[in-house]
């Protein structure tokens, strides 16, 4: 019955885990969107407050206008009372109140052509902003439209997997099924786990004797100690049962005795083999000796075998002798 259960939880662990994946999926799209919305909000706020400085401007430049007209008015004034003055002092001072309009229309002149620039300015970057507004709003409505059908899509396969799971889920516990999405969604889509040499194989963690026992028995259903993960036990490839090796420090300790022992082993017979080639250094040698004894042996014999005359004496020393004799006897004649 357990064995029953675990196959249907594996198979309803794929569902949950796609399920999961594609509602996160789901939550981001429109995360996207807003972005893109937000980016649109900035823009045309920064239009709205560029065009009221645009305004303000445009109003400045207006006063400055009406202000310069005064200004102009003002010098022909002074200019057409210089013909009714008859002191001299009437004359300067008429003379100053028409410099002084005249500096005012100067510096009136200059103000508006500054600000004329500044309004030619702010008005190429609304035009410019205008533009880029229009360009987002278009990709905006791109991007809406194909979230939607991306959304559309997603939801229906949603809908598929749910079929699926509900085919599934009907004979599991609701509280098992509970506490397993939990698992599934806290645990990287990974719920249930077997156990493999005496460890669970979601978090690598050894389980106590008792536990592994247990889980063989396939009584009922337990979960690991450390990552709450369901595990299940199951035969591998060639037939060994997994989890047998849930021993502790003693094999341990037993499997490095046994490569020491290996190694003290290689190390006699590493030994042993340098011994052999020494003593078949000192053949060789012995050998050699034996050979030079030889061969003066051989030489003794190449002199012995050189041939005598009738006394015993060599040929070539009775030649030297006979060549003697002639010599003494030439000098004598």
């Amino acid at each position: 019955m357990l064995q029953e259960t675990f196959e249907k939880l594996r198979e309803l662990q794929e569902i949950i885990a796609e399920k999961f994946a594609i509602e996160a999926e789901i939550q981001e799209i429109p995360k996207t969107l807003s972005t893109k919305t937000d980016v649109l909000q900035r823009m045309k706020r920064s239009f709205i407050e560029r065009n009221e400085k645009y305004e303000s401007t445009r109003k400045h430049l207006a006063d400055l206008r009406v202000r310069l007209s005064e200004a102009e008015a003002a010098r022909e004034k002074y200019e057409q009372q210089m013909d009714l003055i008859k002191t001299q002092r009437e004359y300067e001072a008429l003379d100053k109140e028409i410099r002084e309009a005249s500096d005012r229309e100067q510096n009136l002149r200059r103000e508006i052509q500054r600000e004329e620039r500044a309004l030619e300015e702010v008005q190429a970057v609304l035009s410019r902003e205008e533009s880029m507004i229009q360009d987002q709003e278009k990709d905006l409505e791109v991007e809406q439209e194909r979230i939607r059908e991306q959304q559309g899509d997603k939801e229906a396969t949603l809908k598929a997997l749910l079929k699926k799971e509900h085919a599934i889920t009907p004979d599991l516990d609701d509280d098992l099924i509970f506490k397993f999405e939990r698992i599934i969604r806290s645990k990287e889509g990974v719920g249930i786990v077997p156990i493999k040499k005496g460890t669970c194989s979601g978090c690598h963690m050894m389980l106590p004797n008792q536990l592994v026992n247990d889980v063989r028995s396939g009584e009922h259903i337990h979960n690991c100690p450390y990552c709450s993960r369901i595990l299940f036990w199951f035969e591998n490839v060639e037939g060994d049962i997994l989890g047998d090796d849930a021993g502790g420090l003693v094999d341990l300790m037993e499997n490095e005795f046994d490569d020491d022992t290996e190694g003290h082993d290689l190390l006699d017979d590493s030994l042993l083999d340098e011994e052999e080639l020494d003593i078949m250094d000192d053949g060789d040698d012995t050998i050699t000796d034996e050979e030079e004894d030889l061969e003066d042996s051989l030489i003794d014999d190449d002199e012995e075998d050189e041939p005598l005359d009738e006394d015993g004496d060599d040929f070539e020393d009775d030649d030297v002798e006979e060549d003697d004799d002639d010599i003494d006897e030439d000098e004598e004649e």
